[in-house]
């Protein structure tokens, strides 16, 4: 089931869980002649060592502590927002239910949502926190932040000392009985994997050790567990266990076992590799539709680390034909996957498109496959896919700078919204859910795939995404400050600097730059220089290598053409042939839209390619919008187009740009013969215009300009000559648009004070929305649209995939 599913069955009045939840067809059982009949002391005798992996050839990460972000970078300020959000939680409220849990006194109250004190996945988000907060300090070394995170640790170590047994968890070890008897309970290890990895990134980041011998405590009261399961019945109960959702269990015993080197470490990471899952991608079968993706990926992670300690190319293959078929039938255009948190059938997707689709999580862990899939090929197609994931499925996520404010599904329908799902946007303290905690470990390493380091048969960096950073190579003995100019529609190429600095007095040791040049790119337009002089390009797809012993003041500029293109829906039937989502370079474009017409063509189709049908918004555009207000009843109301978008109405100022209101109270002036004489365009209509019908008739939006649209920008008839400004008919003279009642918007006509001169008078402010840097008008058969990135909305109404 979903975990949406799970929190509120957990909840629900109407029966006990064990009468209402039976076990999904969507969960394979392993049968008898499947299981093996291993037990743990077998496994433990299976020698396995850091020699023995294939570790030698593989990219190094670059440690966070030596990777900053450029502050006022879009990335610089979605991790700062994450930065205000991590500093707002109270340790006391997050260790509520531990110390309840261990018999320790409860000061404060404790946090809602999923850690609700009844909530049996609570502590969940504290295992997230203890490892965004080592990040985020890898990432910042915010003082305030090391003191947070370090109370933490001591706070739960208190209640696991308490305990006695090396058992810490905010639910008492009953739930593991219920686990273990094969009884209804929501996903215990996915709490516990989120708790010990938090502890082990305290211990890897922040160099906490005692947050590592609590881990190794907590290992240790789980191995006798499993033993004794073993032991009691079989291991094929074991197995059979596992169709409940474990988390990244395999995935942090393995990483724990890297560092002890504890054989029993590695045996128990054994036990929670789910052979029914595994066996399926081992055979390259894509059979994983109906699966619920973010049990899943996990585990596909697991076994990638297990293919980096052990070598076998079996867990290597895994890896990469999993993200194959993701990829290749299952994924969107944002880079995401999974709707209603399951995977459909291949090459299905036309159908999925809905409010519950993408769900955060599983952005988080497909990054994590991609990463390890880089690390060990170096494959462009792996950098891609980091890339396109975290721009259009990550950094969107986020309600603008609001801390706290994050979403679990991102909606794909047609007229969707990120505020119109089940859950909508989150509360700061009341949330909690499993797309909280995996967002605020997202926005606390940024940083962590900018770059890559090969230390093998040469010294190189691996440069893979363009993010304004600075890095301090050690091993190169340089630093580099990568400065990225933002995209924008009107310019269209990526700007790139890349400065060098020395950090000895001697010459540092000859390395490599490898810079990537990506596939989004166009064949022939882009350049590099070294210093001013021109360097040769490898086809995009390629890095290009610049080698030399690097010098004090060393420059390399790149400029990449950022191309438009579309990209269809994984969805091979013939009538979604034509559902195209439209990017520029590795931007996901959105058009603001409440659904309804999709088509992006023209009318007789005479188009060959997407940048016929897209032109860009100028960069002066800004300065022409307004907002036309009035003060009703002592409220503020705004000329509007109505929600069907072909009326106009007077509807409630709220000046919060991110909103349909904000939208459809903005109108960019469009001059006439000259600057008094001027059309109204709504900024989501690009190329439709407001007209009257005649005198005493609403106000409509058409899609053609007319004499009806022009009308003379005039001084506020009221006369109370505060900038106030009318809006006098050009072809009706003496005829006003004005207000009738409290919401209707017409044109009134007449002197001798039949005109209410207040009603026709309008207050003059800067539009409540503006346009993105990145803006495009698409050319459509029954209007047109305005393209946007995805990532910059917020509750405005979208369209991602179009007819195209």
């Amino acid at each position: 089931y979903s975990h949406t599913y799970r929190h509120e069955l957990s909840f629900s009045r109407n029966g006990s869980w064990e009468k209402q939840n039976s076990p999904p067809s969507l969960h394979r059982i392993l049968g008898s002649d499947e299981a093996s009949t291993d037990s743990i002391p077998q496994q433990m005798k299976i020698s396995v060592g850091l020699s023995s992996g294939g570790g030698a050839d593989f990219l190094k990460e670059v440690s966070l502590h030596d990777v900053r972000l450029d502050p006022n970078s879009i990335y610089g300020l979605a991790q700062q927002t994450n930065l205000e959000y991590l500093l707002m939680l109270d340790v006391d409220k997050l260790v509520w239910s531990f110390r309840k849990t261990a018999g320790l006194d409860t000061p404060s109250e404790p946090y809602g949502g999923w850690e609700n004190p009844n909530g049996e996945l609570r502590g969940h988000f504290v295992g997230h926190y203890l490892s965004a907060s080592a990040k985020m300090w890898a990432s910042t070394h915010n003082a305030r932040l090391y003191s947070r995170m370090s109370s933490l640790v001591l706070a739960l170590s208190e209640c696991q000392t308490k305990i006695g047994s090396g058992y810490l968890s905010a639910f008492p070890s009953e739930l593991f009985d219920r686990f273990e008897s094969l009884e209804a309970v929501w996903a215990p290890y996915y709490t516990i994997h989120k708790i010990l990895a938090g502890l082990l990134d305290q211990y890897t980041l922040a160099a906490n050790s005692h947050a590592l011998n609590m881990v190794i405590s907590m290992v240790e009261y789980f191995y006798m567990r499993v033993q004794n399961v073993i032991a009691r019945y079989t291991i094929e109960r074991h197995w059979l266990s596992l169709n409940e959702e474990t988390g990244g269990m395999n995935d942090v015993l393995y990483r724990l076992y890297t560092i002890t080197g504890n054989q029993k470490h590695f045996a128990l990471a054994l036990l929670f590799d789910k052979p029914c899952f595994l066996g399926l991608l081992a055979l390259k079968a894509d059979d994983i539709s109906g699966f619920h993706a973010n049990t899943h990926i996990p585990i596909v992670i697991g076994t990638q680390v297990r293919y980096e300690i052990t070598g076998d190319p079996l867990f290597k293959e895994i890896g990469s034909f999993f993200m194959s078929i993701v990829n290749s039938s299952h994924s969107y255009a944002t880079g995401g996957t999974s709707a209603g948190e399951f995977w459909s059938d291949p090459q299905r997707l036309g159908t999925t498109l809905g409010t519950e689709n993408q769900e955060s999580c599983t952005t988080y862990n497909m990054l994590k496959v991609s990463r390890h899939l880089f690390r060990w090929s170096k494959e462009m197609a792996y950098a891609d896919y980091y890339e396109r994931a975290l721009i259009n499925g990550v950094l969107g996520i986020q309600r603008g700078r609001e801390p706290g404010v994050m979403i679990y599904m991102l909606p794909l329908r047609p007229g969707g919204s990120k505020a119109r799902s089940y859950h909508g946007w989150g509360t700061q303290f009341n949330s909690f859910w499993c797309c909280y905690g995996t967002g605020i470990e997202s926005f606390s390493k940024l940083g962590d795939s900018i770059y890559f380091e090969d230390v093998g048969k040469e010294l190189a960096l691996y440069v893979t995404q363009y993010i304004s950073s600075s890095i301090d190579w050690n091993s190169g003995q340089i630093l580099i400050m990568q400065l990225v100019e933002p995209a924008v529609s009107w310019d269209q190429s990526l700007k790139v600097k890349m400065k060098i600095s020395t950090k000895t007095v001697s010459a540092p040791p000859s390395s490599t730059l490898k810079l990537r040049i990506p596939t989004w790119t166009s064949r022939n337009g882009p350049r590099a220089s070294l210093n001013g002089a021109d360097l040769s390009l490898p086809p995009p797809g390629n890095f290009l290598s610049i080698t030399r012993i690097w010098r004090q003041g060393d420059e390399i500029s790149l400029d990449l053409p950022l191309t438009l293109r579309t990209e269809a829906i994984k969805d091979n039937r013939p009538e979604y042939g034509s559902v195209q989502a439209v990017f520029y370079g590795p931007y996901l474009l959105a058009g603001l839209s409440s659904g309804g017409d999709w088509d992006i063509k023209l009318p007789d189709g005479d188009a060959s390619s997407i940048a016929e049908l897209l032109s860009p918004v100028p960069a002066d555009y800004n300065s022409h919008l307004i907002t036309l207000t009035q003060e009703v009843n002592g409220s503020v109301s705004a000329l509007s187009t109505a929600s069907d978008r072909s009326s106009v109405v007077m509807a409630a100022y709220r000046p919060e740009a991110g909103t349909d209101s904000a939208v459809a109270a903005t109108f960019r002036l469009v001059a006439g013969v000259d600057s008094r004489r001027i059309m109204l365009e709504p900024i989501d209509f690009p190329g439709a215009v407001l007209s009257h019908q005649g005198e005493g008739e609403s106000l409509t939006v058409s899609d053609a300009a007319s004499a009806a649209a022009i009308f003379r920008l005039v001084p506020g008839i009221d006369g109370r000559g505060d900038g106030s400004v009318s809006l006098e008919s050009e072809s009706r003279r003496g005829c006003f648009v004005s207000r009738r009642g409290s919401s209707n918007v017409t044109l009134t006509c007449g002197g001798g004070g039949t005109v209410d001169r207040e009603a026709a008078s309008f207050g003059v402010r800067n539009g409540s929305s503006e346009y993105h840097v990145v803006s495009f008008v698409a050319r459509g058969v029954k209007r047109n649209f305005l393209l946007v990135p995805l990532f910059s909305l917020r509750d405005e109404s979208y369209t991602v995939y179009f007819n195209v």
